[in-house]
């Protein structure tokens, strides 16, 4: 039986969407830093040593709302505010900006900064960047493949040296954030780094079995360790081997009657942590939808799955609440536009 569609994204809910990281591109506080002060020199403005990513409370934050603007140009050119989108875009993105943004990341202090997260999300834009067909596209990508490459290198380097992988359902989560860089890696034939992630999560999952998902969620998870782990998978293996390894791994959601993984439930938006899992039913629709599309068995069932938390995730994306509405409306639209097929 086919699967069913994922929700379908439009011209009037694209503008919609883009309003969200609009609000807050250039809001400079509040802002949270994950940097190592060793002196005062960083004791000013992130601006100063953000000069690209400095909105939306964080970093990461900053960088996938710039690649989902960019992700929406691509898709709807006649966007309402497409030349704003457009002015940011060269504003935030210039040569100049991205080497002050490497500098912290080149101290031995800081070289982990953003590790694993906001390096994928980085990998992420400039791959939608390459991959735009426009001058600024193509200028935009030039002034970031700088920073790409150097995070390229910094993730194999990491990959050799990690010796357990990092099963969480936050920033450090290694699977999804392997799933980007393996996208970013395959598109722009770079070969070293995605011979890193093909040995990583060979060494890593490919003798999982039957994963603990009864224990998710956690109560702070916007990633679901289970279901990303999958949708690692599911790039890397071959078809044939990706369906043996699943239905190993994942063995309730090929029960006539899928018994795990109800919807997550938020009690209070205005809490940055707890408001991670409206974001997770969202990230785990991605994955289920993943599964649904390449497992090759019930897959009404796990798509029915799939779409009961689509709907509770989407439904959040706007609810004013600053804490979930910075970060959501890129995860809504990764979850509409990723592709799901092997």
């Amino acid at each position: 039986m086919k699967a069913q569609q994922p929700a379908t994204l439009t011209r009037d809910i694209a503008n919609k969407l883009a309003a969200l990281p609009l609000k807050c591109l250039e809001l400079e506080y509040p802002y949270k830093t994950g940097i190592v002060f060793t002196d005062s020199s960083l004791a000013s403005a992130p601006k100063n040593y953000h000069p690209a990513f400095y909105g939306c409370f964080d970093w990461h934050s900053s960088v996938h709302g710039h690649w989902m603007l960019v992700r929406l140009l691509k898709m709807f050119p006649d966007l309402d505010r497409a030349e704003e989108i457009k002015s940011k875009l060269a504003n935030h993105l210039s040569e100049n900006n991205i080497k002050i943004e490497q500098q912290l990341f080149q101290s031995a202090d800081n070289k982990s900064f953003e590790r694993i997260y906001g390096w994928s999300w980085l990998l992420q834009l400039q791959n939608e960047l390459q991959s735009w067909n426009d001058p600024l596209g193509k200028t935009l990508s030039k002034n970031l493949k700088p920073l790409a490459n150097q995070f390229s290198t910094s993730y194999i380097q990491f990959l050799d040296k990690l010796v357990y992988p990092i099963r969480v359902g936050e920033h450090t989560n290694l699977a999804f954030g392997l799933c980007l860089a393996w996208d970013y890696a395959i598109a722009s034939n770079d070969e070293a780094l995605k011979k890193s992630i093909h040995d990583a999560a060979i060494k890593f999952y490919y003798n999982d079995k039957n994963a603990p998902i009864t224990w998710e969620p956690g109560g702070y998870d916007f990633l679901s360790p289970s279901l990303e782990e999958a949708d690692l998978m599911r790039r890397v293996l071959p078809l044939t081997d990706y369906r043996k390894w699943i239905y190993q791994f994942l063995p309730g959601l090929f029960e006539k009657e899928i018994k795990v993984l109800e919807v997550a439930k938020v009690k209070d938006r205005t809490d940055g942590k707890l408001v991670h899992l409206d974001g997770l039913n969202l990230s785990r629709t991605w994955c289920l939808e993943g599964i649904a599309a390449t497992a090759g068995k019930n897959q009404q069932a796990i798509s029915d799955l799939a779409k009961k938390h689509r709907d509770a995730g989407l439904q959040q994306v706007f609810s004013g609440n600053y804490a979930g509405e910075h970060w959501l409306a890129s995860f809504a639209v990764y979850m509409l536009t990723v592709e799901k097929q092997p």
